[in-house]
């Protein structure tokens, strides 16, 4: 099979690419990635010596530039999207950039597909569009109701998919995928986020009272799951990816402060929450299981205490990111440093 892996230097499109390109000696795949701020070729550092891998530079609402690395591919049998922006707090800050990338990008993508007569799509997007639910869980039938600009983009790139499908009958399925964590993951979301800041001394901004929950997901296990609807998926289907581990942000916290040996008086800095913070995410995978045969490997705790230890033994990935421009300062000084 030969992938075209748009946004594959991110974090989970880069964990998506290691983890292929070990299971199938068969696959090639073409990355393709604007390298926003958080996307880092040092992702791919294990790979780039892989004949079977390839990387182009370009943004996905560039037809032109698509097609050039379809070419540059010599063809392609599917395109697996996760170009995106992604962060919900960049999203309240400059909500311009999702609504382009996110539901332009993806329309291009559509069109690349149609026009090309490409096999597969699979766009993958997150349990975000669906919203908060204070008990159960939603289901892929349920309706979307995203609160950020984050989630609204990505909830329109989600109905460009189906549309395209009802309308052209684009070979083309959603993933929607839980909070995912694990190595190389940008230092600003909450797990590398905290880790970093503890491994430097500094404090753990937590937002609100921390009751905030999500399923935490292995990226190794969401790799895994959009493998699984890559091949076995039906077009025109969504399919929850979830790792059905609820926990709070505080509990999130304590795992991190006592797998550091840090206390909570000392280290924890609770500030004003940020806007729209929707209460609990929660997503059914049954389908998932059922129909793709997939379900989630990775112990949570283990996987949790594993990642930190990664951040710990690699500080040349995340030292550079957090320090060695003016881009992520600039980020940390208006979300953290002046919230009370």
């Amino acid at each position: 099979m030969r992938l075209l892996v748009c946004g594959g230097a991110g974090f989970i499109g880069s964990a998506f690419v290691r983890r292929m390109l070990a299971k199938h000696a068969d696959w090639e795949i073409a990355v393709f990635d604007k390298l926003t701020y958080a996307g880092n070729l040092d992702n791919l550092k294990t790979v780039e010596a892989d004949s079977r891998y390839s990387f182009v530079r370009g943004d996905i609402c560039d037809r032109e530039a698509v097609g050039g690395a379809i070419e540059g591919a010599g063809g392609i049998d599917a395109i697996v999207n996760f170009a995106a922006e992604t962060h919900v707090d960049r999203s309240i800050d400059s909500p311009e950039d999702f609504l382009k990338t996110d539901i332009l990008g993806t329309h291009t993508l559509l069109e690349v597909v149609r026009e090309r007569g490409i096999s597969r799509m699979v766009q993958v997007s997150t349990d975000e569009v669906y919203g908060s639910i204070d008990e159960g869980s939603f289901c892929e039938t349920d309706r979307i109701s995203a609160s950020s600009p984050y989630s609204a983009s990505k909830a329109g790139g989600d109905l460009q998919v189906l549309a395209y499908h009802t309308t052209f009958g684009t070979p083309a399925l959603i993933t929607r995928g839980s909070n995912t964590y694990g190595p190389y993951q940008y230092p600003e979301k909450l797990i590398p986020l905290f880790v970093t800041n503890a491994l430097e001394g500094g404090q753990l901004p937590l937002y609100g009272d921390g009751m905030n929950v999500r399923d935490w997901l292995h990226a190794d296990d969401h790799a895994d799951g959009i493998e699984a609807a890559l091949l076995s998926g039906r077009p025109g289907e969504v399919y929850n990816i979830g790792g059905g581990n609820e926990r709070t942000n505080r509990e999130i916290t304590e795992i991190i402060l006592d797998e550091l040996g840090l206390s909570w008086d000392t280290t924890v800095k609770q500030v004003t929450d940020r806007p729209g913070h929707d209460r609990r995410y929660s997503i059914s995978c049954e389908k998932a299981k059922t129909e793709l045969g997939w379900q989630p490997q990775v112990d949570f705790e283990a996987g949790l205490r594993d990642t930190i230890r990664w951040y710990r033994d690699n500080e040349w990935w995340w030292h550079k990111i957090k320090h060695g421009t003016a881009e992520f300062a600039d980020w940390r000084a208006r979300w953290y440093e002046t919230r009370g």
